[in-house]
């Protein structure tokens, strides 16, 4: 098991040393490395060398059936798990799960938990590419994604507000707006029922479909409900999302504000 809790969560290592599941191995989600800075853009996926230095370094390889353990607290930290999982996916390893409610929920039914660190025995994992999971900043500019859908609440789709690492407000141009956050049921700090899962993803059109956020984070939630709980194929995750697309003041951008503007340079046409 690992057991990704991290400042994200107001967890980390000290959480960790306090209380966590039997055998469990922490890897910070923030601090580990399980995203990167490439090319100036931050919370990208790791390369190759890098993967296989974090993955073996956890006690992972091959044969081993990962169990991604989150805090358990929220729709966000549910997304490090989703991202971690994805990660994993996306560098080959054939057998992941998440703990649904994390850590929380395990604590919550009464199961033994034990405190101090745990020393992971190091492995050997191969990289092998899925190509077929993660999604190029250049399949999005020719449109060679299907459908293209939008993980972030609406506020930054509409563009009332972006991250701070983006450099523009709005969306790209023909996404579709199905927040993550829609696929958490707060109350139980779980995922909601499969059917519930469904009936929520059910307006998305067939076919392939890219999800991307902020930092290809709450990206991963959809990525993970749509690919692995709902069984939709050929779902991919643009990691690079809005920080990467808006870098380039070129790249076309969408929003509430720029229909406005739109509206605005009509009105005073017809005036």
């Amino acid at each position: 098991m690992i057991d990704v809790r991290s400042a994200l969560d107001g967890g980390g290592a000290e959480a960790f040393v306090k209380a966590h599941i039997p055998g469990a191995v922490h890897s910070d989600y923030d601090k580990a490395g399980w995203r990167v800075t490439r090319n100036g853009v931050p919370f990208m996926l790791p390369t190759p060398a890098e993967l296989e230095k974090l993955i073996g370094e956890t006690g992972i390889d091959e044969d081993s059936h990962v169990v991604v353990v989150p805090a358990g607290v929220s729709s966000t930290d549910f997304g490090a798990a989703a991202r971690v999982y994805w990660t994993l996916k996306a560098a080959g390893h054939p057998a992941v799960s998440i703990l649904d409610g994390g850590f929380a929920a395990w604590q919550a039914a009464g199961y033994p938990v034990e405190s101090g660190k745990t020393v992971p025995t190091p492995k050997i994992f191969t990289f092998r590419s899925d190509d077929g999971l993660f999604a190029q900043m250049s399949d999005v500019e020719r449109h060679e994604h299907g459908v293209l859908i939008d993980a972030r609440p609406a506020s930054y789709f509409d563009g009332k507000e972006k991250a701070p690492a983006a450099q523009a407000y709005g969306h790209i141009p023909g996404a579709i707006n199905l927040d993550s956050a829609a696929f958490y049921d707060p109350v139980t700090n779980r995922l909601r029922p499969k059917d519930q899962l469904a009936k929520i993803a059910s307006r998305l059109p067939a076919g392939p479909v890219v999800a991307y956020c902020n930092t290809g984070h709450w990206a991963a939630t959809d990525w993970f409900v749509l690919s692995a709980v709902l069984g939709r194929s050929d779902v991919r995750l643009y990691d690079g999302s809005m920080v990467e697309w808006t870098a380039d003041p070129r790249r076309p951008i969408a929003s509430a504000r720029t229909r406005l503007d739109d509206l605005k340079k009509k009105l005073g046409r017809g005036s």
